[in-house]
This record gives C-alpha cells, structure tokens and sequence, in this order.
C-alpha cells in the first residue's frame, strides 16, 4: 500500500509494487529513494 496526503494512492504487492508501480505518484516516490 503506498499513501500519499493521507490517501491511498497505490496497492499491490510488495513485487509488482517495487517492480511496476502504476501510479504517477509511486514512480515518483520510488525514483527518488531506489538507486539502481
């Protein structure tokens, strides 16, 4: 599950979330805090 401003933004599983996450806002966050 992946919250932003309180809302439920995203929900997958940990893979699919981390692997191919569906929102813009998810891309974002996971941009920023993954370092490939």
């Amino acid at each position: 599950m992946f919250m932003a401003d309180g809302k439920i933004v995203e929900e997958a599983a940990p893979e699919q979330f981390f692997s191919n996450p569906r929102s813009d806002r998810a891309k974002d966050f996971l941009s920023k805090i993954l370092h490939h």
